[in-house]
């Protein structure tokens, strides 16, 4: 079996479903499996120099948190996170930003990766967040997969969907589970992801 990393951050749970959806798509391609894993919280410090943390608990439930080795031992990458004014959220950014050597040793080049978020509101910037989490990736060389009309849920979504990448609307109070057509473009990108990283690995 081959690993593709589902890497996520999720405030409240949108982007997790998401990230759900995109594994068992992966884990539907003969010889891929979905490792999911998740970012820790970012606490911001405005005033003096912030002492170093301590490394973060390991969560008691849910999707452990990503390790370095994670990317090593992937053949391709799933990367979500939720929308903060058109761009992605601190904790995925902020996990990105310490990728430094991975980047020096070309640890992602030409593996395939894919991309999804969720925002409240339906014009909340979901493209633009896609967008801002693809260009770390070809930073480091990666092939970005994105959703191709061919998939027909892309033409008759009225929620979230887009062929950046897969997306839900979640509502200003959180309140709009993942659609049914969203969820199939989540399954569709993880599919696919899985199919291109199961060529390119051949």
């Amino acid at each position: 079996m081959a690993d593709i990393l589902v890497l996520y951050y999720s405030a409240s749970g949108s982007v997790k479903n998401l990230a759900q959806s995109i594994a068992r798509g992966i884990d539907s391609v003969d010889g891929m499996r979905a490792r999911v894993r998740t970012v820790p919280r970012v606490v911001p410090v405005t005033e003096g120099a912030a002492p170093v943390p301590p490394a973060p608990a390991v969560p008691a439930d849910g999707a452990p948190y990503v390790e370095k080795r994670d990317l090593v031992e992937c053949v391709g990458l799933a990367l979500g996170s939720p929308t903060r004014f058109g761009n992605m959220a601190a904790p995925m950014k902020h996990f990105i930003d310490t990728l430094g050597a991975e980047w020096a040793a070309g640890t992602l080049a030409g593996k395939p990766a894919a991309v999804f978020s969720s925002t409240a509101s339906m014009h909340g910037g979901q493209e633009t967040t896609l967008v801002s989490m693809m260009f770390p990736l070809l930073h480091h060389g990666m092939v970005v997969v994105g959703i191709p009309y061919t998939q027909p849920e892309l033409n008759t979504t009225r929620s979230g969907g887009t062929p950046y990448g897969a997306t839900h609307v979640s509502g200003g109070g959180n309140d709009r589970p993942v659609t049914d057509e969203e969820s199939k473009l989540a399954f569709a990108l993880g599919q696919r992801l899985a199919t291109v990283a199961k060529k390119l690995a051949a």
